[in-house]
């Protein structure tokens, strides 16, 4: 229970939730992100796109949105983890198999 009241207060300080973004829409684009990226489901693609595009917005005119349309930290999916995690693993498995061979 303290690590999620703590994980709440550290996502709602972090601030990207108060322009609508999901966690992952803020990982840094490393090469193993922009393939998870690549890999997403075209809905999935076309919203996080939308919500990069309107925190760009957002930031531009220094406002943010009505807090309740805030990204919730109950509501943060980590839709992008799935598709990191096979990433990952593929490079990993690559690595390996280049080591040995």
């Amino acid at each position: 229970m303290v690590f999620s009241s703590l994980g709440k207060w550290a996502y709602n300080m972090s601030g990207f939730n108060q322009y609508g973004l999901h966690r992952d829409d803020c990982l840094y684009e490393n090469e193993d992100v922009k393939e998870a990226i690549r890999r997403l489901p075209r809905t999935l693609y076309d919203e996080r796109n939308y919500r990069i595009m309107r925190a760009l917005h957002l930031s531009m005119t220094k406002t943010i949105l009505p807090k309740e349309q805030w990204t919730k930290y109950e509501d943060d999916v980590k839709y992008l983890e799935p598709y990191l995690k096979e990433v990952v693993a593929e490079r990993e498995e690559r690595e390996d198999w280049n080591k040995n061979h």
